[in-house]
């Protein structure tokens, strides 16, 4: 005999459901309510992040390396620019359907659609959504593009980039926010190969090149084993600049013979890059 199911346990169901998929969490609002706050959150970013850009940060990887520039055939260098709202409708709809809660600590599940960065744990961040989306614009991923995130942290950059292409690497330094992150990316595509836990400062050779690397920790000069595992013609984005200080978003594209070009286009607050020559001799 079929026994009907009564509106207060579908209710509990549902919650259930919920407090599962934001790894036990409270059901705070059903799946409508939380769109509904990731649409008024694309509405912010659109308009430019409501003058909060400035106060990015982002997950863990690597640095500690040699003189700025060490090594590099930087042709030239262009002043920062103001990047005032994102335009790119791809990426917008990235942002509408990434759901940021699954990414974002219990304890932090009421603001997990707040435009600003949020605490991840091991002094690292989930990024705040206009800088994801802003950087996203920038490096421009293409259908079938291989894409490197140096930085995984907890997985949500990786997660939106997955919505332009399949092939998303992404390395992790620090182990316990890889473990965590492994499980959540698995629901977007990528595996345990895609999922790595390592020195992001040396990328990962194995599978380069890449035609996009995004880096998600501020380093005080670009890593030279990142632009040699970017392809010709490729794009990267990362921030540069001092600890504890005002960084700048710089975007380095490499031309068809190998010579690479930067330009500054916002400043930033990331944590520092981790790693690197020194820390990472023994890790690679």
């Amino acid at each position: 005999m079929r026994v009907p199911i009564s509106f207060p346990i579908l209710s509990l169901l549902s919650c259930a459901v919920c407090f599962a998929l934001a790894g036990g969490a409270t059901c705070l609002a059903q799946e409508g309510d939380r769109a509904a706050e990731r649409e008024r959150l694309v509405q912010e970013i659109a308009r430019g992040g409501q003058g909060a850009p400035r106060q990015s940060a982002a997950p863990p990887p690597s640095l500690s390396g040699d003189a700025a520039g060490a090594g590099m055939p930087m042709a030239s260098s262009r002043s920062v620019q103001e990047h005032t709202g994102v335009r790119n409708g791809a990426v917008l709809e990235a942002i509408r359907t990434v759901p940021r809660h699954l990414f974002v600590p219990a304890n932090m599940q009421r603001d997990a659609y707040a435009n600003r960065p949020l605490p991840i744990g091991y002094g690292q961040t989930i990024s705040q959504p206009f800088i994801v989306a802003m950087m996203t614009e920038l490096l421009d991923p293409k259908p079938g593009s291989k894409i490197l995130e140096v930085g995984t942290g907890s997985g949500y950059q990786a997660a939106v980039l997955t919505k332009f292409t399949p092939n998303v690497y992404t390395i992790e330094i620090v182990e316990p926010l890889h473990r965590q992150a492994a499980p959540r990316l698995q629901k977007f595509g990528l595996g345990a190969d895609r999922v790595v836990h390592g020195d992001g400062y040396f990328g990962i050779e194995k599978a380069a090149p890449y035609d996009g690397i995004i880096v998600t920790a501020a380093a005080d000069h670009i890593p030279p084993p990142l632009i040699q595992q970017l392809k010709p013609g490729g794009r990267m984005v990362i921030p540069i600049g001092p600890v504890h200080a005002t960084q700048r978003l710089v975007v380095v594209e490499k031309d068809a013979g190998g010579k690479v070009r930067s330009r500054s286009v916002h400043p930033v607050k990331f944590v520092p890059l981790t790693g690197g020559p020194r820390e990472g001799a023994a890790k690679r």
